[in-house]
């Protein structure tokens, strides 16, 4: 029997983790968001690379209805989900389309939720940055918020030789998670900035969900607090 990929989380949502994948010589975890909404369709959060044993526990939950891609990072697995469910809205973060022209995207997220999921999941951009513009999600059921790259707490242990040091100088790596360094300096506009995150502070979080950390369950409210301190929310 094949191991179970879904792993429930909450009411209704359920996270599966994906293979590694290299960046500039980077191996970075995958980590994607399942949620079944109030139509009995799945929204996809931030799709990992697709396989027959994840295809069929996710076709068990309901049909995918809707695949988000929340930056213009995390891309890699999108044309696949849409081979795989032709029939799904694509949702993209600004400027993703323009560099992903061979995806055909559907919608581009905005300020305010899809109404497809507008009852069940809540979201904001978080712009100003040179990076990338990233789309955070709360849902509502579970009191999960859902962060792509611009939260990031990898393990020690997870980089090896130089690569260590560089994710430690770039806070990749500490007590807790973190805004990476690098995305801390592309915030050219941090008045923009502070009104997407003030609206995150702002959400009854229980659970915080990151693509490239560990899932927190306890004072998620004061961590997203001190995470943001430096831009002065």
């Amino acid at each position: 029997m094949s191991e179970t990929r879904l792993a429930p989380l909450g009411p209704d949502i359920w996270l599966a983790d994906g293979p590694t994948v290299a960046v500039l010589g980077f191996c970075y975890p995958t980590r994607m968001a399942v949620i079944r909404l109030g139509s009995g369709g799945l929204m996809i959060w931030s799709p990992v690379a697709l396989d027959p044993d994840l295809r069929a526990e996710l076709l068990a939950l309901g049909p995918v209805a809707h695949i988000v891609a929340p930056n213009a990072l995390h891309h890699l697995s999108v044309l696949q989900w849409h081979q795989a469910f032709p029939q799904a809205q694509l949702h993209a973060a600004p400027g993703l389309p323009a560099k992903r022209r061979d995806i055909p995207f559907d919608r581009t997220l905005g300020e305010a939720p899809d109404p497809a999921w507008a009852g069940d999941v809540d979201q904001v951009l978080i712009r100003g940055n040179l990076i990338t513009t990233e789309a955070v999600f709360f849902h509502r059921a579970s009191g999960t918020v859902l962060f792509t790259d611009l939260l990031q707490g990898f393990p020690p242990d997870w980089f090896s030789g130089w690569r260590r040091a560089v994710v430690r100088l770039d806070g990749m790596v500490g007590a807790e998670p973190a805004v990476p360094r690098k995305f801390r300096l592309a915030f050219q506009d941090r008045k923009i900035a502070r009104a997407g995150v003030a609206r995150v502070l702002d959400w009854p979080a229980q659970r915080l969900v990151m693509a490239h950390g560990p899932v927190v369950t306890e004072d998620v409210a004061g961590l997203l607090a001190r995470a943001f301190r430096w831009l002065g929310v």
